[in-house]
């Protein structure tokens, strides 16, 4: 089994890139030409070049959080008006390296990932077990299925393809389990009582260069169970359908790359701790459940 999600989860060259820093702390990446345009506001960054120092700090005299989120706040601005910054969201996001850790300042979303910094998100796998699941092969009538979404294609990011019946970010002020029960309302309809029988599995971490700049993501999985006559409905516009998939089926978008690298591997931990495909198709994703060394 080819898995190229496994793969892309971790397509990044730390050398094309210089460090992102508030302070002593390494917060993100930027990409060569993006620093370039960050030199217009040198009362902002502070750009060393030094190949055994290289990077960008934001500073010092910003030495707050409000301070902070204002100076970024401006240069973000006219980046997106530039069209450097795309997809504007509406959204606050926290910079900050740890969920739990108190936030060093605060960005637009859409600009989390041309500066590199750390996200997080939540990704639903919805499951459908039937009566005879359990005596039933992976791809037989009455085997267990999974509710797969295909993203609208106005998304910001990965139009069209496929992706968990719920997955979302992680917005300032939203905790995990909030998040999952505003998503599954959002994306599918489910109820917040059915959502919160939602089950924790692993968190992946991802570190991939994208067309936008860096991915830099924590996902937290989680695992629901759903009733056989469930049918998902989208309420924000945000997914084109909804498919009952067979796990065979699943597992085949995943190796041909139809579903995006975040759902693929949500999905394969499902599939995995489950026992619905065997660990050795999956050569070398033990080290998606691990954060990335640089």
């Amino acid at each position: 089994m080819s898995l190229p999600c496994i793969i892309d989860a971790r397509r990044f060259d730390a050398g094309a890139h210089l460090p992102f820093h508030i302070g002593d702390e390494r917060v993100g990446w930027i990409r060569e030409n993006d620093v370039a345009r960050l030199a217009r506001w040198p009362d902002v960054f502070e750009i060393d070049g030094d190949a055994d120092s290289a990077r960008v700090t934001l500073a010092p005299h910003f030495d707050s959080v409000d301070a902070r989120s204002a100076a970024l706040g401006s240069v973000i601005g006219a980046l997106a008006a530039q069209g450097h910054i795309p997809g504007w969201r509406n959204e606050t996001y926290a910079i900050r390296n740890t969920f739990d850790a108190p936030p060093l300042a605060f960005i637009e979303r859409a600009a989390s990932r041309f500066f590199g910094t750390m996200t997080y998100a939540v990704h639903l796998n919805g499951v459908v077990e039937y009566a005879d699941s359990g005596a039933a092969g992976v791809g037989a009538p009455g085997a267990p299925q999974l509710w797969i979404a295909r993203r609208s294609d106005t998304k910001a990011t990965d139009p069209g393809m496929l992706d968990n019946v719920v997955a979302g970010g992680i917005g300032w002020g939203f905790g995990i389990e909030a998040t999952l029960v505003k998503e599954c309302w959002e994306e599918a309809g489910i109820a917040e009582e059915l959502a919160r029988e939602a089950r924790a599995g692993r968190t992946v971490h991802v570190l991939q260069s994208l067309p936008e700049g860096t991915q830099a993501e924590q996902i937290f999985i989680y695992d629901l169970v759903l009733p056989a006559d469930f049918v998902p409905h989208n309420q924000d516009g945000e997914v084109g359908e909804h498919r009952l998939a067979r796990i065979d089926e699943a597992a085949r978008w995943i190796e041909e790359g139809a579903m995006t690298v975040d759902a693929s591997l949500a999905t394969l931990d499902c599939l995995l701790r489950r026992r619905w495909i065997d660990e050795d198709a999956c050569e070398g994703i033990a080290a998606i459940f691990e954060p990335p060394t640089l």
